[in-house]
């Protein structure tokens, strides 16, 4: 059995439940540093969508996260298929 990386985790994680924030990826993925994951990706030919989203604070207020898509369609990945051909 292979051991999954935080950027295998990451993708299976987004297949599932389609978007992340760092609180989602420290919580369920055990990942402290998911804008690197990302940009791991990135690095790889993936597609992102990143919005900034209001989440709600311990304090009883809100605060702005980055929030991560996978694109369904990752040119990126498709393009590094083909050069390899």
């Amino acid at each position: 059995m292979s051991k999954q990386t935080h950027t295998s985790r990451l993708l299976d994680y987004l297949r599932t439940h389609s978007t992340i924030t760092s609180l989602e990826a420290i919580r369920d993925l055990g990942n402290t540093r998911l804008s690197a994951s990302i940009f791991n990706l990135k690095e790889e030919g993936y597609y992102f969508e990143t919005k900034t989203v209001e989440v709600p604070n311990r304090f009883g207020s809100t605060t702005k996260v980055s929030e991560y898509k996978l694109m369904e369609n990752n040119i990126g990945n498709q393009l590094s298929l083909l050069d390899a051909i």
